[in-house]
């Protein structure tokens, strides 16, 4: 037999039951109906009606129930919503039956004295029945679950919402777990003493210490995807000091298109310390800018692409292009979504941005309608010593990709940009400020929504500090910091990118969106905070090396042109630049040619003086030439 078909089998075999029981449950409904109607002297009488009843409500309800899916659910999992649908199939079928009979009796083919009453109190016996034996399931399931071993670990809820309902109840469900709820702390006092699925809220956020001090806690599981990054820090700092094992589920960003169960709980992370307050999202703007599109995403593979493409596609686009370089990751990306979004049309293509026929080739025979530019270098000490690399991929790569989505018409195209884009001193700042300018540029040209959508550091993307904190961390240590007094601005890669689909939609033309990136955080405290997530202490189980400042970094970034405005759009967390940046398009074009011709001569000094020239504020003759052993 086909191992395919074997879930299904048994499938049937348990529902077979489950129909056996229907068919007997409408003949009980139908002689019910008429036993309760009538006097029981009178029911020979109306045997004949009777009989025809019960042959149309056993050939009419049983499709019907077929029809609504009632033979093809665990019910020992049902819930409210599979009530909603027994309601829905019952109450169809007891008005088919009805209107079958009303058409029997007015041709004379029943008793035309037959009490119609008859039929409510059958819809009303079928709803009990059916609906019943079912939720019996549910109930019987619920009792042979086998009770929590002595040595299961009492586990505390951070948060008695929707989420912390939902994993308490997963836990008393669960119970080869081995986790027993003990109690809820919620900071909203009207829960207070109350209880959700027999677990008490037994205090304030305010009380955990307390609590874990006076009551037998193995485990804290902190279930707020709303919490702040203040929140999850506090309760970390109150968990490790009282030496309890805390765990989370994911905020918000994270959670987009997922689900909260005990699957989804994790270790805190350095992502849930720097978590901020969820941000809303116009949900309006963004589904008429994304859904039934043909959206495209260069760079699918990578950190930031790979997360555009997952929020993109809760959005319904008619398709979906995966366009990157490197075929593991963009194979990586089509199986993930692939998995999570089994209907969506996926197209993956692996193609460089650099080679602009393939760019003309895949645009003309896809004709994407909404386009994500993330394709790019992004390592700024590798940048400096790969000059060449940085134009041909950075500037000539978003050239290519601006150019033939402005000749096929693109309706909407936004480019990824980073915030060492201002003022640059480094080579993959400067050549990132030029692939802004280019698209701009198009953008005034053409009148299309281009837009480019900038920000800081994300956590955890390839290449950045997190991973490599962590490396080190998991060797041993030392951990290494360029200088005590390094600030960065960090989000994270889904918060990111639900920005930028926001920021993306509300684009008219040649706009530049910042992003509220909070405040600068000291790379340092990142370092301390990453090696107490690990259970060690810094300076003591993990030293912390000063290593220097690295060829093209600044301690602290920009987000912003000293002297440019910039103003507040409908959503809190993006701004825009008041005053369009002014490109001289022709005077562009000729350097980006210029720089193209001095890349593949490598002429490196060259590069960086068109560099200078070609950009407002740029430095980037100022820095030093790169010492290969401090890339990292």
């Amino acid at each position: 037999m086909d191992e395919k078909l074997k879930p299904k089998s048994r499938l049937w075999v348990r529902n077979r039951y489950m129909l056996a029981g229907d068919l007997v449950w409408i003949v009980v409904a139908v002689l019910g109906s008429f036993a309760l109607r009538l006097d029981v002297g009178k029911l020979p009488y109306y045997f004949p009606a009777i009989l025809v009843m019960l042959i149309v409500a056993l050939v009419v309800k049983t499709p019907i129930y077929f029809m609504f899916g009632l033979y093809r659910r665990l019910w020992a999992y049902a819930s409210v919503n599979e009530l909603k649908i027994i309601a829905v199939a019952v109450s169809t079928a007891s008005v088919l039956t009805t209107g079958v009979m009303l058409v029997l009796i007015s041709i004379g083919a029943v008793l035309p004295g037959m009490p119609r009453s008859a039929f409510g109190i059958d819809w009303l016996l079928s709803l009990v029945m059916i609906g019943g034996s079912r939720f019996a399931l549910r109930v019987l399931a619920e009792q042979s679950t086998s009770p929590h071993s002595a040595k299961a670990r009492k586990v505390l809820i951070v948060g008695a919402g929707d989420a912390g309902a939902l994993i308490v109840r997963e836990l008393q469900r669960n119970s080869f777990l081995n986790l027993v709820p003990v109690g809820f702390l919620d900071d909203n006092k009207s829960k207070q003493n109350h209880q959700i699925h027999g677990v008490s809220v037994i205090g304030l956020l305010g009380d955990l210490d307390k609590t874990l001090q006076n009551r037998l806690v193995d485990e804290v599981i902190i279930a707020i995807p709303s919490a702040s990054g203040r929140v999850v820090r506090q309760v970390a700092d109150i968990c490790r000091s009282r030496e309890v094992p805390f765990r989370t589920i994911p905020g918000l960003t994270e959670l987009l298109g997922g689900k909260v169960s005990v699957n989804r709980l994790r270790e805190v992370d350095i992502s849930d310390l720097l978590r901020r307050e969820p941000t809303r999202i116009d949900n309006k703007l963004v589904g008429s800018s994304l859904s039934g599109k043909r959206v495209l995403v260069t760079g699918a593979g990578g950190s930031i692409g790979r997360e555009l493409c997952r929020q993109v596609s809760r959005w319904g686009p008619s398709q979906l292009v995966l366009l990157g370089h490197g075929e593991n990751s963009i194979f990586e990306t089509l199986l993930e979504l692939e998995d999570n979004f089994p209907s969506l049309s996926i197209q993956p293509v692996i193609a460089d941005v650099r080679d602009l026929q393939r760019m003309a080739t895949i645009f003309k025979g896809i004709h994407p309608q909404v386009v994500f530019h993330a394709a790019a270098h992004k390592h700024v000490p590798l940048m400096e010593a790969n000059v060449e690399e940085a134009i041909t991929n950075n500037v000539i790569g978003t050239r290519n990709v601006v150019q033939t989505a402005a000749d096929i018409g693109v309706e909407r195209l936004v480019m990824i940009s980073t915030d060492k884009a201002i003022r640059p001193v480094s080579i993959m700042g400067a050549t990132k400020r030029v692939a802004e300018m280019l698209v701009l540029d198009t953008a005034h040209r053409i009148g299309r929504p281009y837009s480019v959508v900038r920000f800081g550091n994300v956590l955890g993307s390839r290449g950045s500090v997190v991973p490599l904190f962590k490396q080190q961390i998991a060797r041993g240590g030392p951990v290494t910091v360029t200088h005590p007094d390094m600030h960065r601005y960090f989000m994270t890669i889904p918060e990111a990118v639900h920005l930028v689909l926001q920021a993306a939609a509300m684009g008219q033309g040649g706009e530049v969106f910042l992003l509220n990136m909070g405040k600068q955080i000291r790379i340092l405290d990142l370092a301390e905070d990453l090696v107490r997530l690990s259970g060690l202490e810094p300076g003591r189980d993990i030293e912390i090396v000063f290593t220097g400042i690295r060829p093209g970094e600044k301690l602290s970034e920009d987000l912003w042109e000293e002297g440019m405005h910039f103003q507040q759009t409908s959503h809190t967390e993006i701004y825009r630049a008041e005053e369009d940046e002014e490109v001289d398009g022709k005077r562009l074009r000729q350097a980006v040619e210029d720089l193209y011709r001095l890349a593949q001569q490598n002429e490196t000094e060259t590069i960086i003086q068109v560099l200078d020239e070609v950009i407002p504020s740029a430095a980037v003759r100022s820095t030093p030439p790169p010492d290969m052993t401090t890339l990292v």
